[in-house]
């Protein structure tokens, strides 16, 4: 519920954001200094609130926006906001539904947005500020500088956590292939990797918000995370115990939903995933699968991967197959079993020379 909530907004934000012609009509109308009341939508749900105004059905633009923001009642878009439906309309929501607004124009706003969840706009001439309700969510837009500011800030946070991530993961890398993995290794990595995208959420917000404005924050985003989020799902399937009712899409939705305060406390990321170890001792010994490490060769497909844990259980026996055992396995042929051999060996000289120098 929480996620689909998010995408609302976040779609609503979309509409809006700097570059389009909504935002363009939005910023007119604050320059004007006036008010106004925009409804996203103009299905049968947002007709049955309506009263009087008049039908207009013509192609939007922000001229036409800010004009029509000099009468008193709400403005109707269509749902992609490219054409203006109705104007001076008046709206007339469940006076049950709750508020926690107290001016007229955003009570009505805030209404709107929860009885028939459709985007809504209110624009305060007052305090010359706009505020987006979607469903029971408020936002109030920022100026650019403000956001930007925001964002780099943010992404100076992810440089540090994505640095302490690789860290980590290496030395992950180098306990797996030593066979000396404990629980403390694993949920060192979980943590960081789920701080990172904890900050990269954030940071979407922003770049949604900024529109056209925040290409430059996208590529430094992309850069910061790559692999992080693919990482995070191959080690939970290198550890964690898998059950009935219990697969990995729930370990991956555990983590994710563990507070700030019990994502620093690192037995309570190992026990939010199921991690085996009596009382999650953070010295119990454990054995990867041999997911990720695998998945750090070339060239080696998914189902190849799967079968090959299927076929030799953890990574301490993936590494000990002989070329002959590893070509026993489904889709592998002679060059893909050497090849694999081959990168399991780089891996374990890599993680060596790592641990020593």
């Amino acid at each position: 519920m929480a996620s689909r909530r998010r995408a609302e907004l976040l779609a609503a934000l979309a509409v809006v954001a700097p570059g389009t012609p909504l935002r363009a009509g939005l910023d007119r109308i604050l320059q004007a200094k006036m008010g106004g009341l925009v409804v996203v939508g103009d299905g049968p749900e947002v007709l049955n609130i309506c009263s009087g105004g008049f039908l207009f059905d013509a192609a939007f633009s922000p001229q036409r926006l800010s004009e029509l923001a000099k009468m008193d009642g709400a403005i109707i878009l269509s749902p992609d906001a490219g054409r203006i439906a109705r104007a001076n309309v008046h709206l007339v929501p469940s006076p049950d539904v709750p508020t926690t607004e107290t001016g007229t124009r955003h009570r009505t706003a805030e209404r709107v947005a929860r009885s028939i969840n459709v985007p809504v706009i209110s624009i305060s001439e007052d305090m010359a500020i706009v505020a987006l309700y979607a469903n029971d969510q408020k936002y109030t837009l920022e100026p650019i500088p403000r956001i930007l500011t925001r964002a780099n800030q943010a992404l100076q946070t992810l440089q540090r956590y994505k640095n302490r991530f690789d860290e980590v993961t290496a030395m992950l890398s180098s306990v797996e292939v030593g066979d000396l993995v404990s629980v403390r290794d694993v949920v060192a990595v979980l943590q960081r990797a789920e701080m990172a995208c904890r900050v990269a959420e954030e940071v979407e917000v922003d770049i949604i918000e900024l529109g056209v404005d925040g290409r430059l924050v996208r590529l430094q985003l992309d850069e910061l995370m790559e692999g992080v989020a693919q990482a995070r799902r191959l080690v939970v399937m290198d550890y964690f115990e898998e059950t009935t009712g219990w697969p990995l899409e729930s370990a991956l939705a555990s983590l994710a939903a563990l507070e700030a305060d019990d994502l620093l406390d690192l037995r309570s990321v190992g026990a939010a995933i199921h991690l085996p170890g009596k009382h999650l001792d953070l010295d119990h010994n454990l054995q990867t699968r041999g997911y990720r490490l695998l998945a750090s060769i070339p060239r080696l497909p998914d189902p190849v991967i799967d079968g090959i844990v299927a076929r030799f259980t953890n990574l301490p026996r993936i590494m000990r197959a002989s070329v002959d055992e590893l070509n026993e396995v489904a889709g592998i042929g002679g060059t893909r079993a050497q090849a694999i051999k081959q990168g399991l060996s780089r891996l374990a000289e890599s993680s060596i020379l790592d641990r020593y120098s």
